[in-house]
């Protein structure tokens, strides 16, 4: 039985593997893949003849449908390669071209097979463009959806960095808030207070709003929202940082903190000290009495 031109691709891949590698390899480092310092020589190396065996193996099916499970390992491959270039800081371009680069060491081995007629030749050049594409599209949503969890996953670690909760005194909090608070950030912030709540036993809760450009409708219930989940756990909260540009559009936008609300924090921790009965005087003072 006569192998299918695919097959036939393949056998004449393994023969020439390792030319189509030194090519393919060329290609890359000249498109400046060595160039940011991001990947070794080997182990780019070593990503192309990987790649290159399963792809040799994939062919050998005789399938061009890239979705098969003649492509699965191919595809793990690539997931692999997008994946850890997105996370390295890769362009779009760069991983690309990874992919996209193989087509002309592979369409050159296909010129140099001399038992391959003109007609030939053109049928798989056709086929090996349609594969390849194929499997760069895989490559670039594999990558772009890397991309989107790095970010995603970094601005959950600066949201979580930019609310740190501090303690003013025993059982007396502050939450300095900087930046618009949008849902996402309004639960990371409740989540860090209310645990340190727990963790610090605190009665109180200083909100501290001075970093916050803007407070609307909807920033005004996140506030709220916050404040509640705090007293459930047992601390009142106090609001400062009220400046006087955000009292008058709050104003103007009818809403109300129902919250005992301070311009500064430190007039906010003056009146945390007095509920909490402490008091504050200076050195002098206490020495001179």
């Amino acid at each position: 039985m006569a192998r299918s031109p695919l097959a036939a691709l393949a056998q004449l891949i393994s023969e020439q593997e390792a030319v189509i590698l030194s090519d393919w390899f060329q290609l890359l480092a000249a498109a400046g893949a060595l160039e940011s310092g991001r990947i070794r020589e080997a182990e780019l190396r070593t990503q192309c003849g990987t790649f290159l065996k399963g792809f040799r193996m994939a062919l050998a099916d005789g399938s061009t449908d890239t979705n098969t499970a003649a492509y699965g390992a191919v595809r793990e491959n690539l997931a692999e390669i997008s994946r850890s270039r997105a996370i390295q800081g890769f362009s779009p371009t760069e991983t690309a071209m990874f992919v996209f680069s193989l087509k002309e060491p592979v369409f050159k081995a296909v010129n140099r097979a001399d038992k391959l007629g003109a007609t030939e030749i053109a049928h798989l050049v056709r086929q090996l463009t349609l594969i390849l594409d194929a499997l760069g599209l895989y490559t670039m949503d594999v990558y772009q959806k890397s991309r989107e969890q790095v970010i995603i996953r970094q601005q959950r670690e600066i949201s979580e960095l930019s609310t740190p909760v501090v303690k003013l005194w025993d059982g007396i909090l502050a939450l300095p808030l900087i930046g618009t608070l949008d849902s996402e950030r309004t639960q990371v912030v409740m989540e860090n207070l209310l645990q340190t709540i727990v963790d610090q036993g605190a009665e109180i809760a200083i909100i501290d709003i001075t970093g916050v450009p803007t407070v609307d409708t909807l920033t005004a219930q996140h506030l709220l929202k916050t404040v509640a989940a705090a007293r459930l756990m047992g601390a009142d909260c106090i609001v400062s940082g009220i400046r006087p540009q955000i009292a008058q559009t709050m104003v103007h936008l009818g809403v109300e903190l129902n919250v005992i609300s301070k311009a500064t924090l430190a007039d906010a921790f003056a009146v945390a000290l007095k509920r909490m009965s402490k008091t504050v005087v200076s050195v002098k003072t206490v020495a001179q009495g």
